[in-house]
């Protein structure tokens, strides 16, 4: 698990090092969420970052294991001693059970805070579940985000995305014409530069702007726009 977490967490450094036109105060919000998912693995690696006054460049932003730290931290860390009454199976297995095991834990957890999945206001058998089935379909696009996350975005959360893509919003723009009329312009706002990567990262794309629409407005219309009969 250590190991696992140093690799990440090397590996998203080395992302951020790479990275071209980076402004300071983005690496480091992008460096606070490599340290919450790195944890204690993160007082391992000693980082070196750019002044105020400094531009970012392999010689401002540098990173390298504490050899020192990590040994330390070896000789602290205990060892995991399951106990179980299941006689079949080798100990690969049953350890591969239990790994499933927090997995569906976690599944739970996230359905019931970050989905909202309960209380359940509902009373009809039918309604409960619908409710469950919505909360249901919730998760799998979840879980879908957390992979192409994990894939194309490492060392950043589904929360964290969510929490990013709330910024942008969805307006509607009405426009009054002389007829009566009303000119409706959907639109989305542009995103951020932090958006706009993330977006970039995750192979993901906006729809196109929605086409305006029209529609009349009786209460507005004069006598003079309706019909004229004999």
């Amino acid at each position: 698990m250590r190991q696992r977490r140093l690799r990440n967490l090397y590996e998203r450094l080395k992302e951020l090092k790479e990275m071209k036109k980076i402004t300071r105060d983005e690496l480091l919000m992008k460096l606070g969420t490599a340290r919450k998912e790195a944890g204690r693995i993160w007082n391992i690696i000693d980082i070196r970052i750019p002044m105020k006054n400094e531009k970012i460049s392999g010689d401002t932003f540098t990173f390298k294991i504490n050899r020192e730290k990590l040994r330390e931290q070896q000789f602290k860390e205990g060892t995991y001693l399951l106990r179980t009454n299941l006689q079949d199976g080798e100990p690969e297995e049953l350890w591969q059970r239990y790994i499933l095991l927090t997995e569906i834990e976690q599944a739970f957890k996230e359905l019931k805070s970050d989905l909202h999945l309960r209380p359940v206001y509902h009373q009809l058998d039918n309604r409960i579940e619908a409710h469950i089935f919505v909360s249901f379909l919730a998760y799998c696009l979840q879980i879908t985000l957390k992979q192409q996350a994990k894939q194309h975005a490492p060392g950043i959360t589904p929360r964290a995305i969510l929490e990013k893509f709330k910024t942008m919003q969805m307006i509607d723009v009405h426009l009054p014409t002389t007829d009566g009329r009303e000119l409706i312009l959907p639109r989305y706002t542009y995103p951020e530069k932090d958006i706009a990567l993330l977006l970039y990262k995750l192979k993901l794309k906006l729809p196109n702007q929605t086409p305006p629409k029209i529609q009349y407005q009786p209460n507005k219309c004069g006598a003079d726009l309706l019909p004229k009969t004999q």
